[in-house]
């Protein structure tokens, strides 16, 4: 079986403009940060960092072709003339070679992956740029790997399989979904990309957006987030498959997380990626945003999320094989951490919700088992679904509340439960007018 904990390269960096899409949207555009032909897997994460300088947007000149960002080289595009100018001073000094670039206009910084100069290791260039009172900040670019055992011999399914999926049966979800089924609430994946033709996908997926290629035939045999997509919103009643959690959620899709050549080789993201993910969510109306991966800490992805966090977004991540809290995106106040439940009890403020041997879909429009807490954020993400379709104005820290009370008890611990969820949202609601 598989096991589904995804992990990233905390390169970070953030991009409210940079978003390439797979599906036509009013408002898709084109890469908007540094035109450069430099590929994300290329980065190496003991040689390059990650810095940001401040981005104020000057404002619009009286010449003729002038624009809001002011006369910047072309190759900052995005960059004031500010910015641009310390970038170029920057390079020279230090004799750096840019490898990407984007503007994170949340944060009004420019961002740029740097490759040091030969001869200098990226610790000492880092010392050197802490030093350096044109830098907001300097960071290194850290990776880590997908956590997978591997996936089980193929099985010929070709029946509906509601009631071998371990985590609807367990969370009491059928019951749930006699009063919610996630009705228009909307859902961002942050992850790899999903089977878009996958027929219990279909109508579910309002829009996706590649952030590592323009392969689309890679985005759709991505199994990490298909695997993902199909926990939270299979869709029901239409003679395929499985259930989701919230059938009737919609899903965006954000591809920041792409698979290794080699054989076996698990999936990875970096924060080059991922930010521009968050960066984009900020654009939407997006209220819950899953994130089924881990890694270390990142300040500038931290901040993206708190941004995200304070407008009243709904983040729910999945806990590390390891059990640490210390990394992103788990050590930002106000995220909701899943693990798998198990023996032991879990850690304060720690929910715990199905996560071995779940039932999922697959790239080419199968079906699979796969393991981890990826799984379990998964299933939360969809009950918070059905709680905000009750109720559209429940903030993070409500339903994270919510979720704990109602846990049930499952082989010896407690776990979250969509039903008694859902029972003790409405009773609430029945006593407050």
């Amino acid at each position: 079986m598989k096991c589904g904990f995804l992990t990233l390269v905390a390169v970070a960096a953030l991009s409210a403009c940079a978003s390439s899409r797979l599906m036509a949207s009013p408002d898709s555009h084109a890469n908007l940060g540094h035109a450069s032909t430099t590929s994300v897997s290329s980065m190496n994460s003991q040689r390059d960092i990650v810095l940001a300088v401040a981005n104020p947007l000057e404002s619009p000149s009286t010449n003729a072709g002038s624009s809001l960002l002011g006369y910047a080289a072309p190759r900052y595009y995005g960059a004031g003339q500010r910015a641009a100018s310390t970038l170029a001073a920057l390079k020279k000094s230090y004799g750096l070679r840019e490898l990407t670039g984007w503007p994170i206009k949340a944060l009004g910084v420019y961002c740029v992956v740097f490759e040091p100069p030969s001869g200098m290791t990226q610790d000492a260039l880092l010392k050197a740029l802490a030093k350096d009172d044109r830098v907001q900040l300097a960071q290194p670019l850290n990776e880590y790997s997908v956590y997978s055992e591997g996936p089980r011999a193929a099985h010929p399914y070709n029946d509906p399989y509601v009631n071998l999926q371990r985590g609807f049966v367990e969370t009491d979800a059928a019951l749930a979904q006699n009063i919610s089924q996630g009705n228009g609430v909307h859902v961002a994946i942050i992850d790899t990309g999903v089977d878009m033709t996958h027929l219990d996908l279909q109508g579910r997926i309002r829009d996706a957006h590649n952030l590592v290629d323009d392969d689309a035939s890679a985005f759709n045999r991505d199994s990490h987030g298909t695997e993902v997509a199909g926990v939270v919103a299979a869709d029901a009643d239409n003679h395929q498959g499985i259930v989701g959690i919230a059938p009737k959620a919609i899903l965006s899709v954000y591809k920041a997380c792409w698979y290794q050549p080699a054989p076996n080789a698990g999936a990875r993201c970096n924060s080059f990626t991922l930010a521009k993910a968050l960066a984009a969510v900020l654009d939407t109306n997006v209220r819950i945003i899953n994130l089924s991966l881990g890694g270390p800490p990142d300040p500038l992805l931290n901040m993206l999320l708190a941004k995200l966090l304070s407008q009243n977004r709904i983040v729910i991540a999945a806990m590390p094989p390891d059990g640490t809290l210390d990394g992103f995106p788990n050590n930002v106040p106000g995220v909701i951490v899943v693990r798998v439940n198990g023996a032991s009890t879990a850690a304060s403020g720690v929910l715990s919700a199905p996560g071995n041997d779940i039932l999922t879909t697959q790239p080419g429009g199968g079906y699979d088992f796969t393991s981890g807490s990826s799984m379990a954020a998964a299933h939360v993400s969809g009950i918070a679904a059905l709680l905000l379709s009750l109720a559209p104005n429940l903030d993070a820290r409500t339903v994270h509340g919510l979720l704990l009370r109602s846990s049930k008890v499952s082989d010896g611990t407690l776990q979250v439960n969509a039903a008694a969820a859902v029972t003790a949202l409405r009773s609430t609601q029945k006593a407050t007018p």
